[in-house]
């Protein structure tokens, strides 16, 4: 282990099996809260600061949808809800992050525990339920957001909010965050809202997304808009989501979101039955993420952001190969640890 970086030697050795004894959900934010103090120590942070730096360079710089992007591997939405840790996250050498998802009003989420790990499998299984800060919190902290770093916008919908007026919430998040956020992740496809995957079928979300693009010509500035969708879409679907990137003009779309499978798990069924619903995240959902990027990319040539089961360089280059434009990780970052951004760029060079 001695040939690994500073930061990851920590984690590996002293964070992770701390974190591994207590709930998932208090760890996220125990981890975090010890990451930001770490960095505020003189030579504790200087050393953490030096073993991630990605070492990036203008070779690994890549545009999509008008953007330019440092390097292709960012962090998902549901890492930092809130838009509390930016800094910490861009020192960890993320080429951008999506804070959210954020809805116009805060909400608790669902009730605890709602957050599970699968540790023979490398998986989360999450219920979270949007729990976020609200809309003006969220803002409040974006306008002091680290220069240069790429923040995109996951916006979503109230629980109490019905379906019929579901685009009043996505409208509200999206014109209040417009002038902070670099692009935009609307996401109708989390598990955990009841009813919210209805959202995904052609006619409500075009009209969506409509209203959305309408506003956004509308401004000075037009920003990114991309369409996070679940894994668990049908072919026929899938061709809905094709056409429909086509119909409203958005830039592009998040292949995937969490799954309601649980086929093919190593974790004992009665534990899995045990946990209950939730969406599940991690390498079980990897090969299905991977096979809905490469449908995606056979039928068009918008931008595809990868996200799922991604833990390192071969299953970053395994997105890429298969047609993402940039890639995502999220539980990648609880098994592997920060250095997972550096070994996602080396698998990707």
């Amino acid at each position: 282990m001695s040939h690994l970086p500073f930061g990851t030697r920590v984690y590996q050795s002293f964070v992770r099996p701390l974190a591994f004894m207590m709930d998932p959900e208090k760890a996220h934010y125990a981890t975090m809260g010890l990451f930001g103090f770490g960095l505020k120590l003189p030579l504790i942070g200087a050393a953490l600061r030096k073993s991630m730096d990605p070492g990036h360079g203008a070779e690994d710089e890549t545009v999509v949808a008008g953007l330019r992007f440092p390097h292709r591997v960012g962090l998902a939405a549901g890492f930092d809800k809130d838009g509390r840790w930016l800094k910490e996250l861009e020192t960890m050498g993320f080429g951008f992050v999506e804070v959210g998802t954020v809805t116009p009003k805060p909400q608790a989420g669902n009730p605890k525990p709602r957050l599970f790990r699968l540790k023979d499998d490398r998986g989360l299984i999450n219920r979270m339920g949007f729990n976020n800060g609200g809309l003006d919190a969220l803002v409040e902290r974006l306008k002091a957001r680290p220069k240069g770093l790429i923040v995109g916008g996951n916006i979503g919908r109230n629980k109490v909010t019905p379906n019929e007026r579901a685009a009043d919430d996505y409208h509200t998040c999206f014109v209040a965050l417009h002038p902070h956020v670099d692009y935009f992740a609307v996401n109708v496809s989390s598990p955990n809202t009841p009813g919210l995957r209805e959202l995904q079928d052609r006619a409500p979300l075009t009209a969506l997304l409509n209203r959305l693009q309408e506003f956004n010509k509308a401004q000075s500035q037009v920003r990114p808009v991309f369409l996070k969708i679940a894994p668990d879409l049908s072919d026929a679907q899938l061709d809905d989501i094709v056409a429909l990137v086509s119909d409203t003009g958005i830039d592009g779309v998040i292949a995937t979101n969490t799954t309601i499978s649980r086929s093919g798990l190593k974790t004992p069924e009665s534990r899995v039955e045990k946990i209950g619903a939730g969406g599940l995240s991690g390498a079980p959902v990897r090969e299905r993420s991977t096979e809905v990027v490469r449908f995606l990319r056979s039928r068009g040539d918008f931008a595809i952001i990868g996200v799922g089961g991604i833990e390192g360089g071969p299953s970053a280059r395994e997105k890429v190969e298969a047609g993402a434009n940039l890639v995502q990780v999220y539980s990648g970052m609880v098994y592997t640890g920060p250095s997972i951004v550096q070994q996602c760029l080396a698998g990707l060079k």
